[in-house]
């Protein structure tokens, strides 16, 4: 896909903490095997989202993660530029330098609206919509987990946005 692996484990991250839906914090160390996450990789991933106010993280024995808002207030896109950040949308799809309308890539033309229409998606799917939409048709979030929820099948629903 055209998400970093940070962004990747991020979102599915940040939906099982939200479908886990604890009133306090969820252990660092059980996300990290529900998804198949490195714990290491993980942390510095929830460090990027806690500075910048969408998660609360809790040192301690009884420490971990929360969601810092809603899960209606979160969206892909959110989690997407707070890992990446925006250049995914606004970069050459072949890294030319300085590609736009005076000096387009020969793919310019196609991938301009492919870029929009992606962030577009990202910054309509909320959290709590992926969700819903696990809860529901009891999809997966990781390969080899049938407790948890299937990432793939929730962009889904981006689709019918």
């Amino acid at each position: 896909m055209i998400l970093s692996k940070a962004s990747e484990y991020a979102i599915r991250a940040v939906i099982y903490i939200a479908l886990v839906g604890r009133k306090g914090y969820t252990p660092i160390r059980e996300i990290s095997n529900a998804l198949d996450i490195s714990f290491h990789f993980l942390t510095k991933i929830f460090q990027i989202l806690t500075d910048n106010n969408y998660l609360v993280s809790y040192r301690g024995p009884r420490g971990g993660i929360v969601l810092a808002k809603s899960s209606k207030e979160i969206t892909l896109y959110d989690i997407v530029t707070a890992i990446d950040g925006e250049q995914l949308f606004h970069q050459c799809a072949i890294g030319l330098t300085g590609c736009g309308e005076d000096k387009p890539c020969p793919i310019h033309e196609k991938w301009g609206p492919i870029r929009d229409d992606i962030k577009n998606k990202l910054m309509s799917a909320t959290i709590h919509e992926l969700v819903e939409k696990m809860k529901a048709d009891e999809l997966r979030l990781a390969d080899d987990n049938v407790h948890v929820n299937n990432w793939f099948e929730a962009l889904k629903v981006i689709k019918t946005m």
